[in-house]
């Protein structure tokens, strides 16, 4: 995303050392800035539509200072994209503890959910970026495809031994990505049919336990 950070200031120099603190906390907040504006642009108006000059102007920078800090529209989206590939690498969790289906359906569950209310934009976007062909996902997708082989492994062997009913271990997974993902990909919708249930810790917690019960049942673990 970002070119080389400022070099670090002479340590002997212990006014010129704050200053080059300073100077690399002031760099990591700019990045931060552009990261956020980047989503919030992303999300509204795809990598297509979105411009160099609105993600500069929400981050509060001019188009100038912004590339800087970027090397291109086109990278910065990238990046965006593989951050958020990674971050559901990270939730995903099957090949953790594949001997108890029970806690790891619930457990991934909520982390995908919480995920999905944490973060909405970059749900958003990677769900844009699907229906679009994926032609940036396509080539950061290979982690992420080892992990949904394992993840479908653990499920067939949840099968083979008798633990959960039998499914068709990927539409299982797709089943859950679905559910999961709904409450950031059509959040408006739920407002408009559930009025602040998306905005409160209760009524987060009551759709956690109403997705999960559905996918225990699927599973023959209600």
């Amino acid at each position: 995303m970002s070119r080389a950070a400022p070099p670090p200031s002479d340590e002997r120099d212990p006014e010129a050392a704050a200053a080059g603190r300073g100077r690399s906390r002031k760099y990591s907040q700019t990045l931060a800035q552009i990261y956020q504006a980047a989503i919030e642009v992303f999300a509204a108006e795809g990598p297509s539509g979105a411009s160099t000059q609105a993600i500069a102007d929400r981050a509060g920078l001019s188009k100038a200072q912004l590339h800087y800090y970027i090397d291109s529209k086109e990278a910065l989206y990238r990046q965006v994209l593989q951050d958020i590939i990674d971050d559901w690498i990270n939730v995903f969790g099957f090949s953790d503890a594949p001997l108890d289906p029970r806690k790891v359906l619930s457990d991934y569950i909520r982390r995908k959910m919480l995920f999905s209310f944490e973060q909405p934009l970059r749900s958003r976007i990677f769900a844009a970026e699907m229906m679009r062909g994926a032609p940036v996902a396509q080539g950061l997708m290979d982690t992420s495809s080892r992990r949904t082989q394992q993840a479908t492994a653990v499920i067939d062997a949840w099968v083979q031994r008798g633990a959960i009913a039998p499914v068709d271990p990927l539409c299982f997974l797709f089943h859950l990505w679905a559910m999961t993902q709904f409450y950031a990909d059509q959040a408006q919708q739920v407002r408009m049919f559930s009025p602040g249930t998306l905005d409160s810790a209760e009524g987060r917690e009551r759709l956690i336990r109403e997705v999960t019960t559905q996918a225990l049942r699927a599973a023959g673990l209600a």
